[in-house]
């Protein structure tokens, strides 16, 4: 279990939902990611997130590039 504001840094895919935006893990299971600019060049490929986990499978995000 990931403590709250422990560092991420995963890879996975990047897709959009009536929410907002999720990292489909490739490691298995989903984050559901707060961002402050929206990765729009991004959605639906593959992405290496890194920001703060926020607790319930949220992730604070400070950075989203292509992995």
């Amino acid at each position: 279990m990931t403590e709250i504001g422990a560092g991420v840094d995963e890879t996975g895919r990047l897709v959009r939902d009536e929410s907002g935006f999720l990292l489909q893990r490739d490691r298995g299971g989903t984050f559901r990611l707060v961002l402050l600019r929206v990765p729009v060049d991004h959605v639906e490929k593959r992405v290496r997130v890194q920001g703060f986990y926020a607790g319930n499978d949220i992730v604070e995000v400070e950075g989203v590039a292509a992995a």
